[in-house]
């Protein structure tokens, strides 16, 4: 009797140490840009995981299709975002 309540005190610590170190799971991120694949008029699936423009069409590169301004996007558009190198006109 003794020695099952020493296993099971030893399992619910165990359960409360391990409990500790998980992390609250994070919020959808949101990337500003879409890659459109499969052309303008055909349909194709997208892709919505790219931070700049320059990555989405790289990903495109020689698969076809287009890059476009994600729609589900709250940010600033990214036509607005100053790119590192370049200065703001104004």
């Amino acid at each position: 009797m003794r020695k099952s309540l020493y296993l099971i005190g030893a399992a619910a610590l165990t359960a409360l140490t391990l409990a500790s170190g998980v992390k609250p799971s994070e919020a959808l991120t949101i990337y500003p840009w879409c890659a459109n694949y499969g052309g303008r008029t055909s349909g194709g699936a997208p892709n919505c995981g790219f931070v700049t423009y320059a990555q989405c069409m790289a990903t495109l590169s020689g698969n076809g299709g287009y890059c476009g301004v994600n729609p589900w996007w709250e940010g600033p558009t990214p036509e607005q975002q100053v790119r590192p190198g370049r200065r703001a006109r104004g």
